[in-house]
């Protein structure tokens, strides 16, 4: 028996605004387009490097540098689709990017998991991502899947495993292409294909999508954009993600931060738009800061540099991963992650970034903890009453009904009151009380009702041959693993990514 998975709730608001002037975006682009020509970004890829000097790139093979300019970013930019569908296993899942709404995922990918039977921290395996999918598949508020975790129990083939997880235990799209061996990219698509019906099905409606992030300052990494070539040519859509890291990585000026990950976004959607035009790419951009005292990551910037980063990804005319994060550096569930979360889900209402959220991970995006996605989603259906829009005239005035009560007269067991009794969402995790009195705490609430889903829904299993054919590409891509790992031993080579 399998559980109905609910229809999604995409966040629409009427409160969203431009936050930049024309004149302000186009300085940014302006900074972008000067980065790129005169500085450049290193390809460590012989392929990539030929398909920039074939296109009339400036290339230094010694360095592995790529200096790009602005006229053929430009032309090459206008190749991309502004919009595209990221399919779920049903129609009713599919999302569309065109910037009319904003679809909340969740977070990846994390390492710790803090164990839901015995509460001790350990490393994330295989069965922690299968279980989160289950359960974020019962979650309305989560319209696709991030692997939020990863299947560390499997080494270098575990993002392989990890989209296997999650297209085995949910109906929605899910985030399953990342950087691997490029050889063991090809099971991915293979995947991908089973799940589609067929590689016709797949380009329209591709039911996983990838993400590339690129290294600061200002380069690639080897195999991750081997892999987006590879993503690519197969119509599965690509996001490239920076994640600059001010007084370190890159400038101490959130400005500075700001176009230096846009640089190498854009260098690499063109790289893309190059070999593949027409592909289906799509912008993000994370700026975050070193703590000065410390050295500690900070994810959480006082300023509105996802929302200007989303309107950059527009400007460029792409759809964007941004706008909003809802995950805490705290690493625990506390004062501080309510606090980080909460301003996240305000960002939803202002921010027209087509895909957002993030929701689930602790500890600067490396702990899961199985009451904090109850409680980040719980926050998001707050955010989306409040701000998702008021249809006055939907409601009434309820005049007959006040001059039936009249003075002193008490509205409870009027009629009309049973009417409208569900029409608000009051959390379920809050004002709650033990029965032998005593407030009972939100947190042992949501802990609870993650057990509950857990252990109640089951979304609609694949087809057995598709599951199959799953099984067969998993197995295919371990045995991958295995003669890679032996060849990285045998030419004494560094193989420690391949442990």
């Amino acid at each position: 028996m399998y559980s109905p998975t609910p229809d999604i709730i995409a966040f629409t608001s009427p409160f969203r605004k431009a936050l930049l002037s024309p004149q302000q975006i186009q300085r940014l682009k302006n900074g972008t387009l000067l980065v790129l020509e005169e500085v450049g970004i290193q390809f460590p890829s012989h392929r990539a490097l030929e398909i920039f000097a074939d296109s009339g790139a400036k290339v230094d093979m010694q360095r592995q540098i790529v200096r790009i300019p602005s006229d053929l970013v430009e032309r090459t930019m206008a190749r991309a689709p502004r919009s595209f569908v990221l399919a779920g296993r049903e129609e009713r899942f599919d999302l569309v990017l065109d910037g009319n709404q904003t679809y909340i995922c969740t977070a990846g990918t994390g390492v710790h998991v803090v164990d839901l039977q015995t509460r001790q921290m350990r490393a994330s395996r295989q069965e922690d991502l299968a279980q989160i999918a289950r359960v974020a598949d019962a979650l309305p508020m989560i319209s696709f899947l991030w692997s939020t975790v990863t299947s560390q129990d499997h080494g270098s083939s575990a993002p392989v495993h990890d989209c296997y997880a999650m297209l085995t235990n949910t109906l929605k799209h899910v985030r399953g292409g990342t950087t691997v061996d490029p050889q063991l990219a090809h099971h991915i698509v293979e995947m991908a294909t089973v799940v589609a019906g067929s590689a016709e099905n797949r380009r329209k409606r591709p039911p996983i999508n990838a993400n590339i992030c690129t290294i600061a300052p200002l380069a690639q990494d080897k195999h991750g954009i081997e892999c987006a070539l590879i993503y690519a040519e197969a119509g599965i859509p690509v996001s490239f993600m920076a994640m600059t890291t001010m007084l370190s990585t890159a400038p101490a000026t959130p400005l500075g931060a700001l176009v230096l990950g846009d640089a190498e976004v854009i260098s690499a959607m063109v790289l893309i738009q190059l070999a593949f035009p027409g592909a289906p790419v799509f912008h993000s951009v994370y700026v975050s800061i070193m703590e000065p005292r410390t050295g500690a990551y900070v994810s959480k910037v006082p300023l509105p540099l996802n929302m200007m980063s989303v309107e950059l990804a527009h400007a460029w005319n792409v759809p964007s991963l941004g706008g909003a994060r809802m995950g805490s550096d705290a690493l625990d569930i506390g004062w501080q992650s309510g606090m980080e979360a909460t301003a996240g889900a305000a960002y939803l209402a202002l921010t027209n970034g087509e895909i957002c959220g993030n929701i689930g991970l602790l500890g600067g995006a490396m702990i899961f903890s199985p009451e904090q996605i109850i409680l980040d989603h719980e926050i998001c259906w707050t955010a989306f009453e409040l701000m998702h829009g008021f249809d006055f005239d939907s409601y009434d005035l309820a005049l007959d009904v006040i001059k039936q009560v009249g003075p002193r007269g008490n509205f409870l067991t009027e009629e009309h009151t049973l009417q409208h009794l569900r029409d608000f969402h009051l959390s379920k995790l809050l004002n709650r009380k033990h029965k032998g009195g005593g407030w009972i705490d939100p947190r042992d609430l949501a802990l609870e009702e993650f057990k509950r889903i857990d252990g109640s829904h089951r979304p609609q299993p694949l087809p057995t041959e598709v599951r199959r054919e799953l099984d067969r590409i998993l197995l295919a891509a371990d045995k991958e693993r295995a003669k890679l790992l032996q060849l990285g031993k045998a030419s004494g080579g560094d193989h420690d990514l391949l442990q």
